[in-house]
């Protein structure tokens, strides 16, 4: 027996018979190939606009599927999952934005509380009644704006403070930190992480 004989087949795909390593007798494809080959053709492009509209029909996943896969995303949006958050809510310092602004009550979350008030105020038909709930929501207004000013520039600088690297822009936060506070605790999204009078 010579040294080639000897030697096991260089072929991965050999296989052993009477001890000796014996190929298969045909080179391995690519991958690239077996797997156009598994595939076949590619089908041919709609041709019509009745031809695209019925393949997107047949390739649009049912009522179930779309129903379990907005349920998922709103999941992980209340949960704050930056892959399927909207992009103003991405980032840490977005998320640190967020959790200053819910570690303590603000009155501005009576905002949609208060324009009911306003619209009562409209619709009422007593002037007098209409008069003291319009000066009411005035006030009311007045308060909630310095509040939100005052919120925003406390939130920006401890957001430079926290993240010295960032960029990070005082108008911008300080927005995103008014409209944070101004939607009621329940309905804000992404959900709370903090409790209120939680140090952040």
């Amino acid at each position: 027996m010579t040294q080639a004989d000897a030697k096991p087949s260089a072929d991965a795909d050999g296989v052993r018979v009477g001890g000796k390593s014996v190929g298969k007798g045909r080179p391995t494809p690519k991958r690239r190939d077996a797997e156009g080959r598994r595939r076949g053709p590619a089908p041919a492009p709609p041709r019509t606009q009745r031809e695209a509209s019925k393949l997107a029909r047949q390739n649009r996943p049912n009522k179930d599927e779309r129903r379990a896969q907005a349920t998922e995303r709103r999941r992980r949006m209340d949960a704050g999952d930056d892959k399927v958050l909207l992009p103003r809510d991405r980032g840490p310092v977005k998320a640190y934005v967020r959790d200053v602004v819910d570690s303590r009550p603000h009155l501005m979350g009576l905002f949609m509380p208060l324009a009911v008030v306003v619209l009562i105020s409209v619709l009422l038909p007593i002037p007098a009644a209409q008069q003291y709930l319009s000066l009411f929501s005035l006030v009311a207004l007045a308060v909630m704006v310095a509040e939100g000013v005052t919120l925003g520039i406390r939130t920006t600088k401890k957001a430079r403070a926290k993240f010295p690297e960032e960029n990070i822009s005082g108008l911008g936060t300080g927005w995103y930190a008014f409209t944070r506070a101004s939607q009621l605790r329940k309905l804000r999204v992404p959900k709370p992480k903090v409790q209120r009078g939680a140090q952040v």
